[in-house]
């Protein structure tokens, strides 16, 4: 994944899409800065976690741009989160969550909320950066309570 973002990046720079180009650069610094703090390799999974970490901040940012009424950031974002999404995986449907979550939950006996960390663990490694882990945490939270 991460020499898909390199060579579309010399892409972008042989077609003078100074826009794009800025985006991936951003994307692939972030990369690098992720490695470079944890001292770790670059995997399909670190990409992945730095791309929704990216994803995430582009969404919050937009909005509070579009509160304070400044389309012209709200549009660049916009442009930003479809050239980050790009290179996530194809998002879960809810009907796939609900059946990863009933597997997990199958799999650990869940029965109180006590063991919602023990599902969690579980889930992660396999929906991480193709859907909201906020959402899935309150739908775990309702199915335990």
């Amino acid at each position: 994944m991460f020499e898909r973002i390199k060579n579309d990046m010399i892409k972008a720079m042989k077609e003078k899409d100074k826009f794009k180009l800025s985006v991936i650069r951003m994307i692939k610094a972030s990369i690098d800065k992720e490695r470079i703090d944890k001292k770790i390799e670059i995997t399909d999974e670190v990409v992945i976690d730095v791309l929704a970490k990216e994803l995430k901040t582009r969404e919050e940012s937009k909005l509070e741009f579009s509160k304070a009424g400044r389309t012209d950031l709200v549009e660049d974002l916009d442009k930003e989160i479809e050239i980050i999404k790009e290179y996530l995986p194809e998002p879960l449907s809810e009907s796939e969550i609900n059946e990863i979550i009933e597997n997990a939950m199958k799999e650990v006996e869940a029965s109180t909320i006590r063991d919602m960390g023990k599902v969690m663990k579980i889930i992660t490694p396999k929906i991480k950066g193709r859907c909201d882990m906020k959402e899935v945490s309150n739908k775990i939270k309702a199915k335990l309570s």
